[in-house]
């Protein structure tokens, strides 16, 4: 049984926030903040597919959205530990069958109460097809979801998962009003209100007085917008224009601290770029070509070179080492151009022209598609960098093309990294590579509650994706914010910049 505490299961996972390199009592708010004030913030992604509903938020613009308008039934807390929210009591004895008792005097922004009826039909719209949900993969795992009472809900699950609440804090699964399906604008129970909003140019989010949480949130208004390009995202910063951005490039970080205006956020984090390698497109499907351009990544130039120190060595699968799940004992891939040229040739690769898809829109791309090209052409590869707006990328580019890149978020769980990003029917499994060992493996996972065996389990799903997957992860990404030094109240959240997307409810404006 929970009640406003932390799952115990969950604890593991405050290993995730190792590594900062402040303590977070360094970024802590004042004991007393003040309510007032109006921000400008500027994030790196903008898109006319921007939008406001959370089944289908895909950038990191869209995310902050949803958790400015919207709650979860839990959330996560600094340490990634899942934490009751619009449930306040959560059960379970099997890890199958969920019960949740709901918080009562909660309402939407229309006004109307918030009861068990908008939690059924939040949660089972990620399970039709019409609503296109990014996690209708992971929504498969509700077998039922049942209202028992006005403020009483019952999930259960088609297998046991022990990582449910932190799943249901995810921003997709944030609750909207029953039968909603409008979403040109947001009604949620969230800290803001959405006074306006234009996909692709801006959204302006008033503050909720009748928001449930006592005395949040402390911004006036809050106006998001996207900058895709960095420099010009760091310009806005230091002339004022904006408050707060995200995504600064290591290279920048010197601009950043010479002004005594400015401030940098830095967190550890599994961001990482990844070069994409469709399976089902030649010549990226062949094994020997794929273990070839593995070879040909020099993983500490580009931590070096592109990301100045502010990133982990990466193994080619997506859990970073100070995850508790890391299997520490997978052999290290380094730059061989001996063995790149070996599987080359069985490859049957010769001089052909071969584009390699890269984007600003993709941190790190350009540059690390430049190094391939160089090391690519010692071994006799032809390598063709085309560069791309950043507009648009996502939808036009991103896993359309044997070779391109990915920029994949962290995730809270080893789950749902895995099944957002490996599983083989997973919208957003960019390489199309399917092992029906590893789907076996992650379901397993799922319902084991011994803790040892959990880790196990993942180990041999990060080595079947090391070995086998058309994927290659060079390195973990620093995330940096810069901020104006009277936007107060941030600490480093390892999800993601903005303080995993939450700093709406939190920060405060000291100015």
């Amino acid at each position: 049984m929970i009640d406003d505490l932390p799952f115990s299961r969950r604890e593991l996972l405050g290993t995730l926030g190792a590594g900062l390199l402040l303590p977070e009592s360094a970024f802590a708010a004042p004991a007393r903040p003040r309510v007032g004030g109006r921000i400008r913030v500027a994030g790196m992604s903008s898109s006319t597919a921007d939008t406001l509903d959370p089944a289908k938020g895909a950038l990191s613009n869209d995310y902050v959205r949803h958790f400015m308008f919207y709650n979860g039934l839990t959330e996560l807390d600094r340490h990634l530990i899942a934490r009751p929210a619009l449930a306040e009591r959560i059960e379970s004895r099997d890890q199958t069958t969920w019960h949740f008792r709901l918080r009562r005097g909660v309402t939407f922004h229309d006004g109307a109460a918030f009861t068990s009826r908008d939690v059924v039909w939040s949660l089972l719209r990620h399970k039709i097809p019409a609503t296109g949900s990014k996690l209708a993969t992971i929504a498969e795992q509700f077998a039922e979801v049942t209202a028992s009472g006005p403020y009483d809900v019952t999930i259960r699950l088609i297998g046991p998962n022990a990582d449910l609440p932190a799943i249901l804090a995810q921003s997709h699964f944030m609750i909207v009003r029953a039968g909603q399906k409008d979403f040109r604008t947001a009604n949620g129970t969230g800290p803001y209100l959405c006074a306006r909003f234009r996909p692709g140019v801006r959204t302006l989010a008033r503050r909720n007085p009748n928001y449930w949480k006592p005395g949040k949130p402390y911004l006036e208004e809050i106006e998001l917008i996207g900058i895709p390009d960095e420099v010009s995202r760091v310009n806005a910063l230091l002339s004022g224009d904006v408050q707060l951005i995200n995504a600064i490039n290591p290279r920048s970080t010197k601009r950043v601290l010479a002004s005594p205006r400015h401030g940098l956020l830095e967190t550890k984090s599994g961001l990482y770029t990844n070069l994409i390698m469709r399976q089902d497109q030649l010549p990226t499907g062949n094994a020997d070509f794929v273990a070839a351009m593995k070879y040909l990544i020099d993983r500490p130039l580009i931590r070096r070179a592109l990301f100045r120190d502010y990133a982990t060595i990466a193994n080619d699968h997506p859990i970073p080492p100070f995850h508790p799940y890391y299997r520490n004992d997978l052999p290290q891939t380094h730059l061989d151009l001996d063995k790149a040229k070996w599987h080359l040739r069985r490859a049957g690769i010769g001089r052909a022209r071969l584009p390699v898809y890269a984007s600003t829109a993709a941190e790190g791309s350009v540059d690390m598609a430049s190094v391939l090209q160089e090391y690519g052409s010692r071994v006799g590869l032809n390598l063709a960098v085309n560069r791309v707006p950043a507009d648009g990328y996502w939808s036009t580019h991103w896993m359309r093309h044997p070779l391109s890149f990915g920029n994949n978020n962290p995730r809270p769980t080893a789950d749902l990294i895995f099944s957002l990003f490996y599983k083989s029917d997973a919208a957003w499994n960019e390489s199309g590579w399917k092992n029906a060992r590893f789907d076996r493996l992650l379901i397993e996972a799922r319902g084991e509650s011994d803790q040892s065996r959990r880790k196990q389990l993942y180990g041999e799903m990060q080595g079947l994706v090391h070995h086998h997957c058309g994927v290659g992860i060079p390195v973990f990404i620093s995330l940096i914010d810069g901020h104006d030094k009277r936007l107060k109240g941030l600490y480093p959240v390892p999800l993601g910049g903005f303080m995993g997307y939450q700093f709406a409810e939190h920060a405060w404006w000291e100015g």
